[in-house]
């Protein structure tokens, strides 16, 4: 039921016309009189016993309640919100004279351009070139680069990086010279949105019944922000028919998730599927979307500074697509336009080599970017 909420100046008219009312004569209510004086104390106690009531009833409730009050409304149901993920990918680290062998130690850490974004190296013990006894990745002599892992500082969707913007080693890496990303970071995600968080207890309370699709899509979806993922059943992944197998496709955001991941799916589909129900878990299989254009700018546009701004756009764009989502060609040309306002035509315009076709992904194929080329 609505709350009858009045505003002062409605507070003070009631009580003035309810003491007109009930008095035999006129009575004095004029601004600076004793009783008007009253009449607006009395209001102005109301108007903070309004505010108390309406304060009460946002934090009591978890579809008006936000951040630390949701929070603890959900604590209830010992149910939490899922927390910031770190941004992860693989930078080049690379020398001018490959004549000495080094070592680049886990936890060496690296920046952004600018300095906003750090990043330290992770352990990958299926690295080829992983050291466990020295601890670090050897670049061997003779050998003038090495590509490593690296994951953000700072969790957040703050630490995904554009291509080519981490080139900083912070402090020094013996016999090593230069640092940079080939390939945009896109797996940071944001601690969970209140909109996310209440729509995720929604499928919770779908999912304790077991043995069912609201359960396991509840059960990768809680596994990390930005997980996406498709459950195709009755279907083997080669597209015969299986009754009484399913799969599902899962993506960190990244497009390629590691083995530890894709083993936590599976662990956690397993925990609720039902009993002699067989399944199995996979990767997207990566689609590359090779994109090319010209533009023409005004005359007092940078082209440069435009260019990095468009190329930009289309990676950020890209990289957003979810499982099975479409990369429509139209929207090239609408992304370019939309990135600087200096960009007055745009032509020449090739997605894979095509200048006029979609790339359109199936339930196990994700699209990220592949050769970007704006000129």
């Amino acid at each position: 039921m609505a709350l009858n909420i009045k505003d002062f100046s409605t507070l003070v008219s009631d009580q003035v016309t309810a003491l007109q009312g009930a008095a035999a004569g006129l009575i004095d209510t004029a601004i600076g009189s004793i009783l008007r004086s009253i009449v607006e104390s009395n209001s102005a106690v109301s108007m903070w016993l309004q505010q108390l009531i309406v304060n009460l009833l946002v934090t009591t409730r978890a579809a008006t309640c936000s951040e630390d009050d949701l929070d603890s409304w959900m604590a209830d149901f010992s149910f939490t919100r899922l927390a910031a993920v770190a941004a992860t990918g693989q930078v080049t680290f690379s020398r001018f004279t490959p004549t000495n062998q080094a070592l680049i130690a886990v936890g060496s850490q690296v920046t952004t351009t600018d300095g906003t974004q750090s990043y330290l190296v992770t352990t990958d013990t299926t690295n080829a070139a992983y050291d466990a006894t020295q601890l670090g990745y050897v670049i061997a002599a003779n050998v003038s680069s090495l590509l490593v892992p690296v994951q953000a500082v700072t969790a957040g969707a703050a630490g995904n990086a554009q291509a080519g913007t981490i080139t900083v080693i912070s402090g020094s890496i013996q016999y090593v010279d230069t640092v940079t990303n080939s390939v945009t970071f896109a797996s940071g995600e944001d601690a969970e949105s209140d909109t996310d968080f209440r729509a995720r207890f929604v499928l919770w309370i779908a999912s304790l019944s077991k043995s069912t699709l609201s359960a396991i899509g509840y059960a990768l979806s809680s596994m990390q922000s930005g997980v996406t993922y498709t459950l195709t059943e009755n279907q083997s992944y080669a597209g015969t028919s299986q009754p009484g197998y399913f799969y599902a496709v899962v993506d960190d955001g990244s497009g390629t998730p590691s083995s530890t991941f894709l083993d936590q799916a599976y662990s956690a589909i397993d925990a609720v599927r039902g009993f002699t129900i067989t399944f199995g878990v996979f990767a997207p299989t990566v689609i590359s979307a090779n994109i090319t254009m010209t533009l023409t700018l005004s005359s007092t546009a940078v082209r440069s500074e435009v260019v990095a701004l468009v190329e930009s756009a289309l990676e950020t764009y890209v990289a957003s697509l979810s499982l099975g989502q479409t990369l429509p060609y139209t929207q090239l040309a609408t992304i370019a336009y939309g990135a600087s306002p200096f960009v007055t035509n745009v032509t020449g315009v090739t997605l894979n080599g095509s200048s006029a076709d979609d790339i359109t992904a199936t339930a196990r194929q994700v699209v990220r970017a592949g050769t970007i080329s704006v000129s």
